[in-house]
């Protein structure tokens, strides 16, 4: 089994920005390859594995994007790079951090530096710096930056993940290599289990810009059910209302739209026999997560999302509890477990 600290720091130590998530697949494959039995890529690049049960062809599917927010290179200005974002990130903390340029001819370090507010336009110093006026700075003269970056090039967070006291772990993308790391810990902990639904785990592209991977491969794969994990605001500074949920409080049940209310209280009361601490997280409408798009897929998929607690989203410094990730890993394996052949059935949109 894997140790879930290493495995989230490896897990976060990675690119693959969303739209350029190859070099995260090559990752996770590996970790999967040993408690799969089939693994492969969709045409959009999501990876899918397969851990074949023994009933009779019933199939769950885990959805966990494995994109990460980011920056792509939209101009090469003499010394410096002008950039813009991959996702929704957060510009106040940009300016200062650390970051690693993706290039054909390898990886450059640099630093996203902004002009000083005597220089910027009149109202423009104010608040937060917007993205335009912000700049990569690699330390090389002009010509050199010229022949190394092209535009199209990508930017990622370069910051080494940290651990901190009382079982946590800060660093960039776990948004949602959190989740991705929960449903390798199910896989591992599957091993030990007897379960006759197949099982698919899903690590999804392009989720920070729309859910693009899991629609295609709930399509493609079209499960009974459906299980999207991902992470949603923990409480912190200034966020500590009821729409927050305490990190190490256990992983969030949704409950409206986008939550089949059967599914909802099958996890909720499993939850409950194992001790398993959990939160009901209100989701009137879009989740915002892979769960939106494969409930209306083809004719329709009965799906839940399941969610992290996790400070600080959409930063290079978001912070989540190393036991919610080994909760939610146990939670999903039991439910995988406890799957009969007559739970189809058993299936029906009452609310």
């Amino acid at each position: 089994m894997s140790s879930p600290t290493e495995l989230l720091k490896e897990l976060i130590s990675i690119s693959g920005l969303s739209g350029f998530e190859t070099p995260a697949a090559t990752l996770i494959e590996e970790k999967w390859r040993p408690v799969t039995d089939e693994l492969e890529l969709s045409p959009l690049g999501s990876l899918h594995g397969l851990k074949r049960g023994t009933g009779k062809g019933k199939s769950v599917l885990i959805s966990t994007h494995m994109d990460a927010i980011g920056l792509i290179v939209k101009k090469v200005d003499g010394e410096f790079l002008r950039i813009s974002n991959l996702g929704g990130i957060d510009i106040r903390v940009l300016p200062g951090q650390e970051v690693t340029v993706h290039t054909e001819h390898g990886e450059l370090s640099g630093v996203i530096v902004q002009p000083p507010a005597h220089l910027l336009p009149e109202g423009d110093a104010k608040g937060a710096i917007a993205m335009k006026h912000l700049l990569v700075d690699l330390g090389l003269p002009a010509r050199q930056v010229a022949r190394k970056v092209k535009v199209g090039d990508t930017v990622s967070f370069a910051n080494e993940p940290t651990e901190l006291s009382g079982e946590l772990v800060a660093g960039h993308s776990l948004d949602n290599r959190a989740s991705v790391a929960a449903l390798t810990l199910c896989l591992e902990e599957l091993q030990s289990h007897t379960h006759l639904w197949d099982v698919w785990a899903v690590a999804s592209v392009q989720e920070e810009v729309g859910a693009i991977g899991a629609r295609t491969s709930g399509f493609k794969i079209r499960p009974d059910i459906a299980i999207a994990v991902d992470v949603t605001f923990a409480s912190g500074p200034g966020a500590s209302g009821w729409e927050t949920f305490e990190l190490g409080s256990g992983p969030t049940l949704g409950w409206g739209a986008v939550n089949h209310p059967f599914l909802f209280d099958q996890f909720k009361e499993l939850a409950g026999k194992l001790e398993i601490p959990f939160s009901v997280e209100i989701l009137p409408g879009r989740s915002g997560t892979d769960g939106d798009d494969l409930q209306v897929t083809a004719e329709g998929i009965p799906t839940l999302v399941v969610s992290i607690p996790i400070r600080y989203m959409h930063t290079p410094v978001e912070v989540i509890a190393v036991k919610d990730v080994q909760r939610t890993a146990r939670l999903l394996a039991e439910f995988i477990a406890m799957l009969d052949e007559d739970f189809i059935d058993k299936i029906v949109w009452d609310d």
